[in-house]
């Protein structure tokens, strides 16, 4: 082995020695530490010197001096251009309360519902409304005060401070309570990208609160994808979260719409719709009613009874107290109801339906029973969109948490007895024949085909859609007791509880032909 080599600590101020003779022995003695230090030498491994962080030369390894600087260049390369972010003064701020807020330099002065704005006309001509007064022939194109006439009573002083301070700023705050009033502003004073944020706010706090006065005003000032919105609300959340407060703001107009969609999405089955309708048009007629949710079905009744006494053989909706309401309770599908006995029975006894419509309806589901029956009728055989969103049956269920569950819905479906299971993230359609017992008669055709649609949702608090899922409409046909899986949940839909709505079709609505109307052997 070679000799070790070691250190020796000199005093200070002596002398260094010299350099030890090429081919000499052993190793060198080195340098004193401090004065080496001075002159950046470092001590590396095997007793040679190499470049210390200040940037001096490394004599044993040449190469080091090259790659730190190119390392050092490339850093101080990469901090010269990365953008530095430094919260400065805002201008939009400043021109805010020094323009706007406080007037300085203002060269127009607006005056409207008694107040008085120190404006610019170079920031006024952003709207569309003074950009037209100030450019033509206007009288107003040359004044220094110009008076607003404020034909819509919608807006107020606080909502043209909003709208004129909007064109001093970057950004509005907009309360959904105020939004209404800023909108008519902004629409008044032909603000586009105010009207565009009044409507975004509007989308985004639909509730039981605000949905009837927003879709007025979607109505009023033109934003048709609000009263979209508002509409998609309402067909989701009137039977599924029911409300007293909603049921009295519905107009005849709104609801006339949700009742005749295929889209309203039922709860239970179409006697419900019925029922709900009862309850509405029981707070449109006394609106002064303030009792609870689970009072207003008795106090309907009591209400309608005491009015039938008064008005004996008349139904409700042709009087003319009922008549304003009669085209919404068109559009029930009173064949789905009827169907069930002890709903017959119900919307009977109520009077207020006219008796011509129930007489139609009778005879319109008597002869497809017949068909059903003796005319070898095995459902629908082709997806025909009109004639399922305007005749299906409409029914739902609620899922208040995960598990298992198997449920028929009510009434006669001629011989179609299905039942629906959820388990494991599976929805089932079973045609139940000899397997399960039924309250009514089956068919036992080997064959029988339904045209359906099944939607599930879930919703938050104020009744948004946070997910949904739909088959779209199908043709299903199934042997007797055979059973298909419809739908297979992915697991982002599984926030419950969780609201399923069916739409079906047994039967095809009878085409009328003339060997229908003039039968050749009416015998047979």
């Amino acid at each position: 082995m070679g000799a070790l080599s070691s250190r020796v600590l000199r005093p200070a101020g002596r002398t260094e020695q010299p350099e030890p003779t090429p081919g000499a022995g052993g190793s060198a003695r080195r340098s004193d530490a401090g004065e080496d230090a001075a002159h950046g030498f470092c001590y590396c491994p095997g007793g040679r010197k190499r470049k210390r962080s200040s940037g001096t030369f490394c004599y044993c390894h040449p190469e080091s001096e090259t790659d730190e600087d190119e390392d050092e260049g490339d850093e101080q390369q990469r901090l010269l251009n990365t953008p530095r972010r430094k919260k400065l003064k805002s201008t939009s701020k400043y021109i805010y309360q020094t323009l706007f807020l406080n007037g300085e330099n203002s060269d127009i002065k607006i005056c409207a519902l008694g107040e008085e704005w120190s404006l610019h006309k170079i920031y006024l001509c952003q709207s569309g409304y003074f950009s037209s007064m100030f450019s033509g022939s206007w009288k107003e194109s040359s004044m220094n005060i110009i008076e607003l006439e404020i034909p819509d009573q919608n807006i107020d002083i606080e909502a043209l401070q909003v709208a004129f301070g909007s064109l001093y700023r970057d950004d509005v705050l907009i309360k959904p309570s105020r939004v209404v009033a800023i909108l008519a502003a902004a629409c008044m004073l032909q603000l586009d990208g105010l009207i565009q944020q009044c409507g975004e706010t509007m989308k985004e706090t639909i509730s039981v609160r605000t949905v009837c006065g927003y879709y007025t005003s979607a109505g009023t000032y033109g934003l048709d994808s609000v009263k979209k919105k508002c509409l998609e609300w309402l067909l989701n959340n009137l039977m599924t979260h029911q409300s007293v407060e909603l049921f009295k703001e519905l107009s005849i107009n709104v609801m006339r719409q949700l009742i005749g969609s295929s889209n309203l999405f039922v709860m239970q089955v179409e006697m419900d719709v019925y029922t709900a309708l009862k309850k509405w048009m029981f707070l449109q007629l006394v609106p002064s009613w303030n009792g609870s949710l689970k009072q207003l079905l008795t106090e309907t009744d009591v209400w309608f009874s005491k009015w039938k006494k008064d008005f004996e053989g008349t139904t409700f909706l042709e009087t003319e107290q009922g008549k304003p309401f009669a085209p919404v309770f068109r559009h029930l599908r009173l064949q789905y109801i009827i169907s069930d006995l002890a709903s017959a029975r119900i919307i009977e006894q109520d009077s207020l339906v006219p008796s011509e419509w129930l007489a139609s309806v009778y005879k319109q589901q008597w002869l497809a029973m017949l068909r059903a029956e003796q005319d070898s009728e095995v459902g629908p055989q082709e997806i025909n969109k009109e004639e399922l969103e305007g005749n299906s049956m409409r029914c739902g269920r609620k899922l208040a948490k995960d598990g298992e569950y198997c449920w028929r819905w009510t009434g006669f479906n001629f011989g179609f007895d299905l039942l629906v299971t959820y388990t494991n993230r599976y929805i089932i359609f079973k045609r139940n024949t000899l397997n399960q017992p039924c309250s009514g008669s089956v068919s036992l055709q080997p064959r029988r085909s339904i045209a359906f649609r099944l939607r599930l949702a879930s919703f938050d608090s104020s009744g948004k859609l946070i997910c949904s899922r739909a088959t779209g409409y199908q043709i299903l046909t199934l042997e007797k007791d055979q059973e298909q899986v419809v739908m297979n949940l992915d697991s982002r839909l599984l926030i419950f509880p969780l609201y399923i709505c069916c739409n079906f079709l047994y039967i095809s609505p009878e085409k009328r032909t003339e060997s229908n109307r003039h039968p050749e052997n009416p015998g047979h």
